[in-house]
Formats: C-alpha cells, sequence, structure tokens
C-alpha cells in the first residue's frame, strides 16, 4: 500500500483529488502525500476520525510517522470481521511490506508496538496457541475473591498516603499506583512494587528518551521473578506459567509477564482515571451512582464504551489481496484496530451520548483469538478502586473547572494527566479494615455524592436516635450508606427527661453514646464474603 497508489472510495468522483486545501486549524490541515491525513499530527484524533468517516466510509487511508501508510479501521463491524479473521489478517509485523520494504526504519516511534516479539500478541497458529494457553491458564486460577480483598487493601495502602492532606492528584497518586500496586501482587512479586515500578511503566509507555533504560529496570525485576520461581514454585501468576505442560523458557515467560504487566497497568491506569473523572464531572452520571439507576461496574462498561484505555491497537496486516469495509486491501497492508471511533459509529450507536447499560459489545479489550485474557482482572481493580476511594472519601471533588483537565493523546491512547481533588482530611485506616468512613471525623456527605448531610458527632448533652447502617464494604454496587440519621434528641445536663416526656423506667439504662453495628442479615453476610472481608 503506498499513499500514490490508495484506491480511490467507490462513491468518490475522481476530480475530487483536485478540492482545495482545508483551513489551518481543521484536523485534516497539512496532509501528505496523496492527500491522507497524518494521525500522529492531529491534535484532536476525535474529529478526524469522524471526518475520515464521512470521507471514506468504515475504512480509511492514512499515514503515521515518517508518511508511513496503512488503514485505520473505523466500523464497528470492520472491526469485528478484522479481529476474527486469522485466515485474512495477522498479528505477525514480519509480512508488512513496508516493513520488507524499508520504508519503516529501525528508529521508527512506533517501532516498539510494531517490532515482532516472541510473544502471543505477534503470533498465530499453533505457536500462539502454545503461549495463549499458558496464559489463559493462569488467568483462570485467579481467586477473584482474594483478588477483591487485596484491591482493597491496596487501596488503603494508597489513599493512606494523601487522605490527611485534604488534596490530591487522583491520577498521579492514584489511578497510577492502584493497579501496579495490584498487578505486582497478581504476578508474584508485591516487593517490587514502589515509585520507580510505576515510573518506569509510564517512562516506557510513552517512549521518552529514558524509556530503554525504563524497560531494562520492569524486565529486571521479572527475570528475577521467573528465576525465583523457578526455584520455589508458588500459586502465583509467574508460577502458573513457569509450570504450565506447554513448557516455556525462561524468555518466554519474562516476556509474557511484561506483556501482561504493561497492558493491564496502562489499561486499567486510564480506565480508573476516566471513570473518577465522569464521576466527578457529569452531575447526570454521579446522580445515577448516587440513586441506584447505575452500579459501580456498570459505570465502568459505560467509559470502556466512551473512552476506551486504548483509541487504538497496533496492528494487524493482511495475509492475503481482500476487500473490507468497501477498500481494496492488498496483501502486506497494515490496519489499525481502533476502538475509539468503532465504539461510535453511527450504524450501532446513533447517539453517542446514549447510555449502554448492559451492552458489553465494545471492542475496548480487543476481540478474536487476541482479545485481551486478563480484562476481568482490570474490571475488577476499577470497579473496587472507585468505590473504595469513594467510600473512604465521600466529600471528594475537582478543584479546578472541568475545562481545564488536560490530556496527553497519541495515536494509541488518550491519557489524563491529573485530577486534582479537595475533601475532608482523614486519618489514616488500618489496610486491613474495609475502606470506609463511618468511623472517621464528621463528613459533608456519605459517599453517595450529593446526599443529604450527616449529622455532626454526638456532643455532650445529647444522645443520637438509631441510624441505619450500611454494609461499609467496597465492591462492585453503587456503594454503601444507610438512611441519614434522625436529629440528635436534646437531654439536659441534669439528666432529667425533657417538659412533658415519661421518665425512662430505673432498670433501662441510658442508651450508649456509640449504637452497635445491627447483625448482618444474610445479604450482608454474603456480599462481605465476596468482597474478601
Amino acid at each position: 500500500m503506498t499513499p500514490e497508489s490508495h484506491p480511490l472510495t467507490p462513491d468518490r468522483p475522481a476530480g475530487d483529488d483536485a478540492r482545495p486545501e482545508p483551513p489551518p486549524g481543521c484536523p485534516a490541515h497539512g496532509r501528505g502525500p496523496g492527500g491522507l491525513a497524518r494521525l500522529h499530527a492531529s491534535d484532536d484524533l476525535k474529529k478526524l476520525y469522524e471526518q475520515l468517516r464521512e470521507e471514506h466510509g468504515p475504512v480509511a487511508p492514512v499515514l503515521v510517522h515518517d508518511d508511513v501508510p496503512l488503514w485505520v479501521v473505523l466500523g464497528h463491524a470492520e472491526s469485528q470481521q478484522l479481529v476474527r479473521s486469522p485466515t485474512q489478517f495477522t498479528k505477525d509485523s514480519r509480512v508488512w511490506s513496508a516493513l520488507r520494504d524499508g520504508l519503516v526504519k529501525p528508529e521508527h516511534p512506533l517501532m516498539p508496538h510494531i517490532a515482532w516479539q516472541p510473544t502471543c500478541a505477534h503470533t498465530e497458529g499453533e505457536q500462539h496457541r502454545r503461549w495463549r494457553g499458558a496464559l489463559d491458564a493462569a488467568v483462570a486460577a485467579t481467586d477473584f475473591r482474594s483478588l477483591r480483598r487485596y484491591v482493597n487493601r491496596s487501596v488503603q495502602r494508597v489513599v493512606n498516603r494523601f487522605c490527611e492532606d485534604g488534596e490530591a492528584d487522583l491520577v498521579g497518586q492514584y489511578a497510577e499506583h492502584l493497579p501496579m500496586a495490584v498487578m505486582c501482587h497478581v504476578l508474584g512479586m508485591p516487593d517490587e512494587y514502589d515509585d520507580r515500578m510505576v515510573q518506569a511503566a509510564r517512562d516506557m509507555i510513552r517512549g521518552t528518551e529514558t524509556a530503554i533504560a525504563s524497560n531494562a529496570h520492569v524486565m529486571a525485576a521479572l527475570e528475577r521473578l521467573t528465576a525465583r520461581r523457578r526455584e520455589e514454585p508458588r500459586n502465583d501468576f509467574a508460577g502458573h506459567l513457569v509450570s504450565h505442560p506447554a513448557g516455556l523458557n525462561d524468555e518466554e515467560v519474562s516476556q509474557h509477564l511484561r506483556v501482561v504487566l504493561i497492558a493491564a497497568y496502562e489499561a486499567t491506569a486510564n480506565l480508573l482515571a476516566n471513570v473518577l473523572r465522569q464521576v466527578l464531572i457529569d452531575p447526570r452520571f454521579r446522580s445515577q451512582l448516587n440513586g441506584g439507576q447505575m452500579t459501580v461496574p456498570q459505570a465502568v462498561e459505560q467509559l470502556l464504551w466512551d473512552e476506551p484505555p486504548f483509541s487504538t491497537i497496533f496492528a494487524y496486516y493482511a495475509k492475503q489481496d481482500t476487500e473490507l469495509g468497501g477498500q481494496r486491501v492488498r496483501k502486506g497492508d497494515a490496519l489499525l484496530f481502533a476502538p475509539a471511533p468503532a465504539n461510535v459509529d453511527p450504524r450501532v450507536r446513533p447517539d453517542p451520548t446514549a447510555d449502554m447499560q448492559g451492552n458489553r459489545s465494545h471492542l475496548a479489550f480487543g476481540g478474536g483469538s487476541h482479545e485481551c485474557p486478563g480484562q476481568d482482572i482490570g474490571r475488577v481493580i476499577a470497579e473496587v478502586g472507585v468505590d473504595a476511594l469513594l467510600m473512604r472519601l465521600p466529600d471528594v471533588e475537582l478543584s479546578c473547572a472541568e475545562e481545564e483537565l488536560a490530556f496527553t493523546e497519541s495515536i494509541a491512547s488518550r491519557h489524563l494527566v491529573s485530577l486534582p481533588v479537595h475533601f475532608t482530611p482523614r486519618p489514616q485506616q488500618e489496610v486491613t479494615q474495609p475502606p470506609t468512613h463511618e468511623n472517621d471525623a464528621p463528613a459533608a456527605y456519605d459517599w453517595q455524592i450529593g446526599g443529604v448531610p450527616r449529622q455532626a458527632a454526638p456532643t455532650a448533652g445529647t444522645v443520637p436516635a438509631a441510624v441505619a447502617v450500611g454494609s461499609g464494604d467496597a465492591g462492585g454496587g453503587a456503594g454503601a450508606g444507610g438512611a441519614p440519621a434522625a436529629g440528635p434528641v436534646p437531654v439536659p445536663a441534669s439528666g432529667a427527661a425533657p417538659a412533658g416526656a415519661p421518665a425512662p423506667p430505673r432498670s433501662v439504662p441510658p442508651p450508649p453514646l456509640t449504637q452497635p453495628e445491627p447483625p448482618k442479615g444474610a445479604w450482608q453476610r454474603f456480599l462481605r464474603w465476596w468482597r474478601g472481608y
């Protein structure tokens, strides 16, 4: 596929090549050879994708760095066809004609994504089944109840770092830390989690000048883990890879651990930040959570439609001459799988703002034989991460205008730079306890944001009425918190009953200032068991 020889769409007249250049500021401005749009030069990819859809249909020709041509798949049905047709399309970049012809140089900015690696992400056939089978077995062995418990405890550890400050950046201090803490535990190296590991993961994904050194830091930790599991087998992700009947060698194990760690970390960090941002900026979204019309898992699925963690995924390659979305695709052509524009394909989603509750047909986790194997782990981290944070900090609010929130955007993803918030300062909590604000200093609101203000702590001379106590557990629901407490009943300092009220019998002691928690019913006990406490 070359820019000069790119076929025209059937409904585009030949004379259309002579159309005037778009005005400065338009996403199409500065097009390359053949009039093709440069994805990497656009500062508004969402707008560009819609323009390309209007011009070319569900599959559009584009350029990336160094004017390397490829296709971007914008249609939902066409994306499904791309990922579910292994006889036509492959993930093995060694068949890419632009790479074979030398058009893609070794220093190309996308080479870390494109270069073939000995992992299931770049292979097909028997080799793919061997490696992917080992990964799927490791995921299947995951104890999700224990995982929820660990996510809750990780939330406690991370939030304890800033809960007493009354302010935080929920991207840099939370969304980028929680997934790494959990994934290091899942893989089997919890002691490797620290600020340096988080920084290294972010750095290598961004492709900076220090990305190679950051990658070496991550790989060194994974190689140490692999060596330990050879000597000391354990029931963790690395242990399952090492002991799988497929017989992976040390390099294969460490490379697949890298794939799992980085893919899960980046996807979950973006997803967690996007859900928290939506909770903080969208009153309608918040009211649906508060009112029970939407659970946290449903909120996560909505954001997987609206803001998939990866805008595009590199890449698929045509194994033969074929047709896709009305375009003639030649053998060796590259095609970008693009969940972001495919999720808003007007043929499946006429109203892009519509709620998609109960619909999991989004493409955020890919599809076909290369569908993300750890998507359920990512969902657990995001769901518990949102719910448990709001249990700890129920009155959290955005500290800037929505318009001031900034993103770093690349072809691969759209990453929220920061999410500054403020809240009532709270004491640290024991990590083994479920995240809660019930025993903290008085808060302005329950985690059901915008709800009825809670009463202040009882003072001398008052006795609180009975309070409905929520479960206090963090997990898949929309949040905990019972009915608002009734107002305090004044009691004279002498201890006498108010005028006109009967005196209590002498045999009945006065009610305690702190009411014991009523026994939990069967449903509450089940939720507590399911969430890991």
